[in-house]
């Protein structure tokens, strides 16, 4: 699909339409999900749920509502980790109110043991959420790896930058998994990825067929995870991972991870998603 390079700025995007599209977000006191200005485009804009950990169920249901967005990757403050039956009608809870729940995590497996293992699949088996986010450790990937067989639910590795001695980057992660069943890959945090001195654009088109989720976030600095910001307000190249998301033909979501201001997170979470649809809509991704 022929698309015009994006010729515009982060200022003029927040100074401009983009500001208008945030304060229309509000503006349907039923909060329904009316289709947002990205919603035929080839990126589909979501929220990881630790964006909104200070906030319980109904809170996250409503912020959703609010954003016009039903892609939801569930930390488990907002799914338990409670038996099968429990986890099952909360999951139903949400897909009532009209969400659709894309991944579920970041889920650690530290145990070298089936046991522990399976009773989180069981979970995500029992929530209907086709894809984990997980940290595994490199030594249990293996034991994982039997059970992504099993259960036939992807699992994608969460990078983490510098500080994680497992994955800090998504390179790190393919260059265990490329040999490994087709259905483990990466969740690339794109701004741990920046930390670690690795261009997001590049690992995604290195990544390719393995890019199973996105964690978008911006920073200021970066290689400094303390000044992450709005998403628009720093330098991560957001139209560069668009576009790149488009030629490897991504079919998955991005996800919003908003890791700051998590008493009042949704004035940042406005912004972000308004200064994203002004990308897809200034790439022309929309039509």
């Amino acid at each position: 699909m022929p698309c015009m390079k994006p010729n515009f700025s982060r200022r003029s995007l927040l100074g401009g339409g983009t500001m208008l599209a945030a304060s229309s977000l509000l503006s349907n006191s039923a909060f329904s999900f009316a289709a947002p200005a990205s919603s035929t485009s080839p990126i589909r804009l979501g929220i990881a749920s630790y964006t909104f950990r200070k906030f319980d169920q109904a809170h996250l249901i409503e912020f959703m509502k609010e954003l016009k967005t039903p892609y939801l990757n569930l930390k488990d403050v907002h799914l338990p980790m409670t038996p099968a039956d429990q986890v099952a009608a909360r999951a139903a809870e949400y897909r009532a109110a009209g969400m659709t729940l894309t991944a579920a995590g970041t889920i650690y497996f530290t145990k070298d043991d089936d046991d522990d293992i399976r009773s989180k699949f069981e979970y995500v088996k029992a929530a209907g959420i086709p894809i984990i986010v997980g940290a595994p450790t490199r030594e249990v990937l293996p034991r994982v790896e039997k059970f992504v067989k099993e259960y036939d639910i992807k699992l994608a590795i969460h990078n983490h930058g510098t500080e994680d001695k497992q994955w800090p980057s998504p390179l790190d992660i393919l260059a265990v998994v490329k040999t490994m069943d087709p259905r483990i890959g990466c969740c690339i945090d794109v701004g741990h990825t920046m930390r670690t001195g690795t261009d997001p654009v590049a690992a995604i088109k290195k990544v390719g067929p393995r890019v199973f989720d996105i964690h978008i976030k911006d920073l200021a600095d970066g290689k400094v995870k303390e000044s992450q910001v709005e998403v628009g307000d720093g330098i991560m190249p957001v139209p560069g991972i668009f576009r790149a998301l488009v030629d490897i033909g991504y079919k998955g979501n991005v996800d919003l991870e908003y890791e700051i201001k998590a008493d009042d997170p949704m004035p940042g979470v406005i912004k972000s998603f308004a200064y994203m649809r002004g990308v897809i809509a200034g790439m022309g991704l929309n039509s």
